[in-house]
């Protein structure tokens, strides 16, 4: 049975927030351990420039997200975690949906159409400071999920119109492409709609959001941790009048970390005068107990970003070969982006079939064995040495099971050759073998 896929997008504009951690990060680390899932997780990078046009803060945004998903339990070895910008089939996925989005549909994306009235209520010309990237956010979006074939997007309520969005443009392209023979290229993803996501308070009693600048920074360091906990608003009663804890700032926070038994704890504490200091005391503590540890993993991986760069870099190459190149060579093909050397008698050509892409395996004269992926004349993969054929033998039975894991010091590219191309092939070889085994079985 196939895995349900849930894909999640990150933002990446500011730096994390308590309130991002409670509602967003702590829940989809817990989700991403769920039998049966297979889970993707991607920084936004292409959507954050169509509100942050400086640089230093996309790259910067970035590496602080990275660091704390990772910092948070995100396990990149179990899930598929990636930059969005690293991925290049995104972007030529969104043209094509481009060729079959309506325009009209996109006239009414709620953030465009927000755009449009306060140009009107303003009396500015509708489409002023309007950029043409967030008129196409949508489609933007819908490529990140249809690429994959997500079959759940966990969204806010604000986002189920994209997700609708999304859902129309795949209609659009299975119709149009895949008629007669009524093939499905794309899955038609649902928005999930978490229905008791948690939100916090802020310092100032309102939502905690960087809107309102009441936030308390996720990894804020421990003494300034403190010092905006003790900075949150509460009323003027005294040490030993009773609190209502269902009206309290400090109450909500509290038993937004605490477990079942510490919350009714402090309800009854709450209840029977505790002085704000003490409560916000047990709330410092009780916060810190959990975050500094995520804390000290989160400054580690801070130190080192070449290494969050190299786990970024490594999931999107694997990502590409295993889902991204495959689908897009699919709907390229779909479309008519297509050899021309295949084009049967709308076109005379010389050319003659090309074959296969195949293995080779041979010996060579220092009596180790060796074997090579060719496609026709041209060598996509290279071995090293192996001491026996069935060293040899066992490695190309996992390449075609498992794909091309990117080269190493065993297995080297052609020259010339990329590993979508290497990627590519593997799935051929694998999928033409499915065939004749499904033949062989009817």
């Amino acid at each position: 049975m196939q895995a349900t896929r849930v894909l999640t997008g990150i933002t990446t504009s500011g730096t994390p927030h308590l309130g991002n951690y409670v509602g967003a990060i702590r829940p989809a680390v817990a989700a991403s351990r769920v039998a049966g899932v297979e889970s993707f997780y991607f920084l936004a990078d292409y959507h954050a420039l169509i509100k942050v046009s400086d640089p230093a803060r996309v790259q910067r945004s970035t590496l602080e997200i990275a660091a704390t998903w990772l910092a948070c339990g995100l396990e990149p070895d179990k899930v598929w975690f990636y930059r969005q910008s690293d991925v290049p089939e995104t972007t030529e996925l969104t043209w094509l949906l481009t060729c079959v989005a309506g325009k009209g549909l996109l006239n009414r994306a709620h953030a465009y159409k927000a755009a449009v009235d306060r140009n009107r209520e303003g009396g500015e010309d509708e489409d002023a400071g309007i950029s043409a990237g967030l008129f196409m956010y949508p489609v933007l979006m819908a490529a990140d999920i249809l690429l994959f074939n997500a079959h759940q997007v966990p969204v806010g309520r604000d986002q189920v119109q994209h997700i609708e969005m999304a859902r129309d443009f795949a209609q659009r392209f299975n119709h149009l492409y895949g008629e007669p023979a009524g093939r499905q290229y794309f899955t038609l993803p649902e928005a999930v709609i978490e229905q008791h996501v948690a939100t916090l308070p802020g310092l100032d009693g309102r939502k905690m959001s960087k809107s309102y600048d009441n936030t308390i920074p996720l990894f804020a360091p421990r003494e300034q941790l403190k010092k905006l906990i003790f900075s949150i608003v509460t009323d003027s009663r005294a040490p030993g009048e009773p609190k209502d804890p269902d009206d309290s700032n400090v109450f909500q926070l509290y038993h937004a970390f605490a477990s079942a038994a510490e919350t009714e704890a402090m309800r009854q504490a709450f209840v029977g005068g505790i002085g704000w200091g003490e409560a916000k005391q047990a709330l410092f503590e009780r916060i810190d107990a959990e975050i500094a540890p995520l804390r000290e993993k989160y400054e580690a991986l801070m130190a080192k970003p070449a290494e969050i760069e190299a786990i970024l870099r490594d999931g999107a190459a694997r990502l590409r070969v295993r889902h991204a190149a495959p689908t897009m060579a699919a709907l390229r093909e779909a479309v008519g982006l297509r050899s021309l050397a295949h084009a049967g008698g709308a076109v005379r050509t010389t050319v003659a079939k090309a074959s296969a892409p195949s293995f080779k395996q041979y010996r060579e004269d220092d009596g180790r064995f060796y074997f090579k992926l060719v496609d026709g004349d041209r060598v996509l993969l290279q071995s090293a040495a192996f001491g026996s054929p069935r060293d040899a033998g066992m490695r190309i039975a996992a390449l075609k099971r498992e794909g091309f894991p990117g080269p190493d010091a065993t297995l080297l590219l052609g020259e010339g050759v990329t590993a979508d191309e290497a990627g590519a092939a593997l799935h051929a070889i694998a999928a033409a073998e499915a065939g004749k085994q499904a033949a062989r079985a009817g």
